[in-house]
């Protein structure tokens, strides 16, 4: 299942795209095959050397027991190099990290995010 963040082509010019992955629990994983995720207004920020994906909901799966939020934030799975190489051409170049895409590869669950910049209305 893929789920694209349309709004994240309308509103900024997209750039350099990175595969990753993110944390997720069992059931959070479960909604995201059947497709309950909405992505739009979600932006990616790095804090304290951590990628963070923050206002991404992700429904909560029916049958999972226990409670979760569907818009808590959600660590991303980089590199350190990489957070570091995103964090320095996000301050040179004035941009921001949008998610593109959620999608499963194989029994892992990944998110599409790319380096944007807001386009001027």
């Amino acid at each position: 299942m893929r789920v694209v963040n349309r709004s994240a082509r309308f509103n900024y010019q997209l750039f350099e795209r990175i595969e990753c992955g993110v944390e997720l629990t069992g059931g959070e994983a479960k909604s995201v095959r059947a497709g309950h995720v909405k992505l739009e207004g979600a932006h990616v920020r790095i804090h304290n050397g951590e990628a963070i994906l923050l206002n991404c909901q992700i429904f909560p799966y029916e049958y999972a027991s226990g409670e979760s939020k569907p818009d808590r934030t959600r660590r991303l799975l980089l590199h350190k190099k990489e957070i570091q190489a995103l964090e320095q051409k996000m301050k040179t170049g004035r941009l921001t990290l949008v998610p593109t895409a959620v999608y499963t590869k194989g029994p892992k669950v990944k998110v599409e995010i790319a380096l944007a910049r807001g386009k001027r209305k």
